[in-house]
């Protein structure tokens, strides 16, 4: 990496940075490279590490690069693209051996849930975390919200089971209703303490979340919260030629 000096520019220091970083990227580091040292780096190109830091941001969120605990900065793989836009009439993820079923419990659900559920707050909700592998590396985690209503016959065979078979006993109540239809937003957040944990993130690292509604009976029979990696990840709709996920 070259020891250019950024000169005056009409766009911000982090973004011409930014451009500079890139292209180096393209041309002198392989993936899974690790990166020099801030300090290094800012010298190189005279800027401070603060401005340093917000051109290595903006590269890990377009999913350049990566922040490895232990490692440091890393060239990043080119992203995985995964379908998240199922049929219409399938439950999404419910019958794809990707997803890893880690367990249930009942919660109060947060306040933007139980809107889209359209239940009480006080209403018993089952709780089914679950996570999305590719090669048997974490890429998204969920959960995935059911009203006690949706699933009844899930709510007295529980006792004794374990959490793990007591999301599946959920799930497979889930899959008896016919689905009606459901619909999905996307939103870029940041990850959380747990899923940053999960996801081996560090908490605060740019995450894209899925929040979809599924429609049974005439009314929302569940809410999935999916939250994927924003570096590692291209989420499809549908799209032909889906990359095959396997689990582990």
């Amino acid at each position: 990496m070259g020891t250019t000096q950024l000169e005056t520019v009409p766009e911000p220091k982090y973004w011409h940075l930014r451009t500079v970083l890139s292209d180096a990227l393209d041309s002198e580091f392989g993936v899974g490279e690790v990166l020099p040292n801030e300090r290094e780096l800012a010298a190189r190109f005279g800027v401070a590490r603060a401005t340093l830091r917000q051109a290595l941001e903006q590269l890990e969120l377009e999913g350049r690069l990566q922040r490895r605990r232990g490692v440091g900065t890393t060239v990043a793989p080119p992203r995985i693209g995964l379908d998240v836009g199922p049929a219409h009439d399938s439950w999404g993820g419910l019958a794809d051996d990707s997803w890893q079923t880690d367990g249930s419990e009942d919660v109060t659900p947060p306040a933007s849930v139980v809107r889209l559920l359209a239940t009480s707050p006080s209403a018993v909700v089952h709780a089914v975390r679950r996570t999305r592998l590719n090669h048997g590396q974490p890429v998204a985690t969920e959960l995935l919200y059911v009203p006690a209503a949706t699933v009844p016959a899930a709510a007295g065979p529980g006792e004794g089971l374990d959490d793990v078979a007591r999301a599946q006993l959920v799930l497979r109540e889930l899959r008896r209703l016919e689905l009606e239809g459901q619909d999905r937003a996307v939103e870029l957040g940041s990850a959380q303490a747990d899923d940053a944990r999960q996801l081996d993130r560090l908490p605060g690292a740019p995450v894209l979340v899925v929040t979809t509604r599924y429609f049974a009976q005439g009314r929302t029979a569940a809410v999935g919260v999916s939250t994927y990696r924003a570096d590692t990840c291209r989420l499809t709709f549908g799209e032909s030629d889906p990359v095959a996920l396997v689990a582990s």
